[in-house]
């Protein structure tokens, strides 16, 4: 199968393209290199890396298209915080991008599209476990561009184009392009760091969690399923025991980080909480399964610490976190207000 990721370059894709051409694929990715400057490690395992165009996401052709299989699509602004900064660049890139290119994909052939969703479309549950047929309730721009994409680019489901729209969990764990603005990448840095975990809300809000190396696994088992097991489908991306309030997520982290002190603060203005059910995913993805835990994700990153002698300032730079990036690449006027490269 020849497949294209947007993408490539971000914490999921330096993973996801390296991961699916061992897998006996055929990569070709793509991404806007706004995160370029940051680079964590080096990992010996991640050996072959696709082939690579260079293109913003609302630049990408029907060509580029051309003559691939399928379509893995993470190329988005990708949090909360930096689709508040600017929503109405958020929905141009976010939704109209996306719908955009499944169509473009759809007009040129292509028979399978995996968009990257989030369960963060749930935004505030009422504290039973959320599934895939739940009503959801986005609370942030970022959220509601992901409702729109699945259902607009849904509509372009037919017997000859089949999307799939993969809800992650938020996700966690090591990569090279590394994300310390993710709640369990965030408090193990800062247990590394400095000994503390500082909590500004009381941690009560739940979240669910999965592994970065989980989502890719669900991804290529997606592109590896008969059409039938997925065609059109919503699959939450997560296992049931991985859902925590995030003041069990910090005593994880300081459970693997010796002499971390953990405090918390009285309830935040952050009202979003919900348990999200992974049965679906589970028992009807073939070959799918959560094979990590926030444990096991605490554990890796403290190795990647002490193997890279992690520092404050490395924490800190601004690669590794999306909003300070993308105000740098501004202020810097290399990128416009509309987040293309200037020339």
């Amino acid at each position: 199968m020849k497949v294209f990721v947007t993408g490539v370059e971000g914490y999921i894709g330096a993973l996801l393209a390296p991961a699916l051409v061992q897998r006996g694929f055929d990569v070709v990715g793509t991404d806007t290199g706004y995160y370029r400057d940051g680079w964590l490690y080096s990992d010996p395992r991640i050996k072959s890396f696709p082939l690579f165009v260079n293109r913003d996401l609302r630049q990408i052709t029907e060509n580029d298209l051309r003559g691939f299989d399928a379509v893995v699509h993470l190329a988005e602004l990708s949090n909360d915080p930096l689709g508040q900064n600017k929503p109405e660049v958020t929905f141009k890139i976010n939704h109209q991008g996306s719908v955009e290119l499944a169509r473009k994909a759809k007009a040129v052939g292509v028979k399978r599209f995996v968009y990257t969703s989030s369960c963060s479309v749930y935004g505030v549950g009422s504290g039973v476990f959320l599934n895939e047929q739940s009503p959801v309730n986005p609370q942030t721009t970022y959220a509601e561009c992901k409702v729109r994409v699945e259902r607009d680019v849904g509509k372009l489901a037919d017997d000859s184009f089949s999307p799939v729209f993969l809800r992650n969990a938020t996700a966690y764990g090591p990569s090279p392009r590394m994300r310390f603005d993710i709640v369990l990448n965030n408090l193990s840095a800062l247990a590394w760091t400095t000994k503390k975990i500082a909590m500004t809300s009381d941690g009560t809000p739940w979240r669910p969690l999965v592994h970065v190396r989980d989502i890719c696994d669900a991804i290529a088992c997606v592109l590896e399923a008969p059409r039938e097991a997925v065609h059109g489908q919503i699959f939450n991306v997560g296992d049931d025991r991985d859902n925590y309030r995030v003041r069990e997520i910090a005593e994880i982290v300081a459970r693997e980080f010796p002499g971390c002190e953990v405090t918390f603060g009285p309830g935040g203005g952050d009202n979003r909480s919900y348990r999200v059910s992974f049965e679906k995913i589970s028992t009807r993805l073939p070959g799918f399964r959560c094979q990590r835990n926030a444990a096991i994700g605490a554990r890796e990153l403290r190795e990647t610490y002490e193997r890279i002698n992690m520092s404050w300032d490395i924490f800190e730079f601004r690669a590794f976190t999306r909003l300070k990036q993308l105000q740098y690449l501004i202020q810097t006027r290399q990128i416009d207000d509309q987040l293309f490269w200037k020339s």
